[in-house]
């Protein structure tokens, strides 16, 4: 039944007279309760989606409201502290057939009914952690969005990091390599082994804003921190030190990137972001013009501009002497192999020491552990306290 006021059955009461004459006392009337009447501020069949539901009662005072979807699931809500209103916590979703069924503190009941239209546009996102992975102690939780989000501070609050020990971390907002808008949650401090993380993004029914159109699902994840595995690749010793629970485990003889221009390794805090095995690597792809055009063995990903970690064994003279690669970080096939076997997507890689040309930007892979903690909060449209989950 739709419509802004809609009425239930009422109950009723009413009194006999005192005296049988009428004149050994007064008449007395109990005046009948009022039908129970609500209003809800949709109404129809092409309801336009992106707002909260808010049911209104004419008189008396809210016991409950339970607003529901087609398939049963249920918009939590509020009443508000004088009982006459009850107000969605998140958004009408677009596509969605709803039922509203109140009660007010007389036990009477109302109900009432909409749907809202389909979106005029609707944002997406991809999420880079899939459900049940296990990854290293730098890993962020990366959404990449179709389109542009304006409303960063409604997008934000819709989304909710829970993790097994309340480790303190933030969302921050920032441009990803590919120029679309991106937003990464990262802790504090690197992630604790054998933390379990759960990511909830209630994002259906949000308004992304101008040009980005409403959100027509929700997303979640959830994954578990591996061994704290590090790397460090010094351009000065040209070696790559591994660590494993901060104890050294293992020094491999590398060659970096080339000193003095566009050659030069990127250097700072990167995280490992794939496991990609033999790749074609061509550099004309990356603007180094005709340098190298072959298949690489043990390929691991550091920023999406084309830096890795990889066997490297034409360049097998430079390991351990001097740095003359095309900027990635290359070793001997057998150290690469056995490397590769061992670490996990990511696992922290600092690149330290002089000849490099700086860090990456912050969107060229995971860059945002080069920022310190108050750079990286300010990053956060809420921008206010730390998010603790």
């Amino acid at each position: 039944m739709a419509g802004t006021a809609l009425l239930a059955a009422s109950l009723t009461a009413c009194s006999g007279g005192g005296g049988g004459d009428g004149k050994d006392g007064a008449k007395a009337e109990l005046k009948p309760k009022s039908d129970m009447a609500i209003s809800v501020n949709l109404t129809g069949d092409q309801v336009k989606a992106g707002e909260p539901v808010k049911v209104t009662l004419a008189d008396g005072k809210l016991a409950l409201v339970k607003v529901t979807d087609g398939k049963g699931g249920e918009l939590p809500g509020q009443i508000a502290a004088d009982g006459r209103t009850w107000t969605s916590e998140r958004n009408a979703a677009p596509g969605t057939d709803y039922k509203v069924e109140a009660q007010n503190t007389d036990s009477q009941s109302a109900a009432a009914q909409f749907k809202t239209g389909a979106a005029d546009k609707v944002n997406k996102i991809k999420i880079n952690l899939p459900k049940g992975s296990t990854v290293g102690v730098a890993m962020p939780i990366s959404i990449v969005f179709d389109n542009p989000v304006a409303n960063k501070a409604e997008v934000e609050k819709a989304l909710k990091v829970t993790t097994s020990n309340s480790a303190e971390g933030s969302w921050g907002w920032f441009k990803d390599y590919s120029g679309s808008d991106r937003l990464d949650w990262r802790p504090k401090e690197y992630w604790k082994s054998g933390t379990e993380v759960k990511v909830d993004l209630n994002l259906n029914g949000v308004d992304s804003g101008k040009g980005g159109g409403l959100f027509a699902r929700d997303y979640n994840t959830d994954f578990k921190i591996g061994k704290d595995r590090r790397m460090e690749v010094s351009l000065d010793t040209k070696k790559m030190t591994v660590s494993e629970d901060g104890q050294t485990v293992k020094t491999i003889p590398i060659s970096a990137g080339t000193p003095g221009g566009q050659k030069a390794s990127w250097s700072g805090k990167m995280v490992l972001m794939s496991k990609e095995g033999t790749i074609r690597m061509d550099s004309q792809s990356v603007g180094l013009g005709d340098a190298y055009d072959k298949m690489v063995d043990y390929s691991m990903r550091l920023t999406w501009s084309g830096m890795y970690a990889h066997a490297a064994p034409w360049n097998s003279g430079a390991f351990g002497r001097t740095n003359s690669s095309s900027g990635c970080v290359g070793m001997s096939d057998a150290n690469a192999a056995a490397f590769y076997e061992q670490v996990q997507v990511g696992d922290p890689f600092e690149v330290v020491g002089s000849g490099s040309k700086g860090n990456a930007d912050i969107g060229n892979g995971y860059g945002e552990w080069n920022l310190s903690w108050d750079e990286w909060k300010a990053k956060s449209a809420l921008s206010a306290a730390p998010q603790n989950g």
